[in-house]
């Protein structure tokens, strides 16, 4: 884990799809009196596109450069409460915007939760569009491996989510950011 900045003025979440950034993110900026930004939601505002339209049309290429446009202009403002996307910080630019000027929570689950909490999206309605085209299991298998160091590396502090509820995380969350 990171040295966050001096005194960092928002708090971002990221990890893997399905580990509560967008749930948890609301409740603490809720608690905290902030305004919450869900960079997905931002983008598919800013396009007026699904980021599933964005991913079939114009690929996870341009995704991403979009991504990170919304981070580099999200990042300038402060008190804010920034849930990202799961692949965010496989740019490092994305990163170093972050570490700059945000604290950064690493929110992460088992892969077997990470899988039911995708099927109760998919119940629901919400379409994760796939990042590799396999089975699911499989591609959160692969990219936990491959993402994980990363996680671990740009976050200055983590939370398993795996068995706790969005109150207990959100409570977690924001009780060490009032010591840093």
């Amino acid at each position: 884990m990171q040295k966050p900045s001096e005194n960092p003025a928002s708090i971002a979440l990221i990890g893997y799809r399905c580990c509560g950034k967008t749930s948890v993110g609301r409740l603490i900026a809720k608690n905290m009196k902030r305004p919450f930004i869900d960079t997905d939601v931002l983008i598919e505002q800013q396009t007026g596109k699904a980021i599933e339209e964005i991913v079939i049309q114009q690929g996870w290429e341009e995704f991403r450069r979009i991504e990170k446009d919304v981070i580099r202009e999200v990042c300038q403002r402060d008190g804010l409460v920034i849930a990202t996307g799961g692949g965010a910080v496989l740019n490092k630019e994305n990163v170093e915007i972050l570490r700059k000027n945000t604290w950064i929570v690493w929110l992460y689950a088992r892969e077997d939760i990470i899988k039911k909490r995708m099927d109760l999206d998919q119940d629901s309605g919400k379409i994760r569009p796939s990042l590799t085209g396999v089975n699911p299991a499989k591609e959160i298998r692969a990219l936990v491996k491959e993402r994980e160091p990363i996680y671990a590396q740009t976050g200055h502090f983590s939370v398993d989510t795996s068995d706790l509820s969005i109150d207990e995380i959100a409570e977690i969350i924001i009780n060490r950011f009032k010591t840093v």
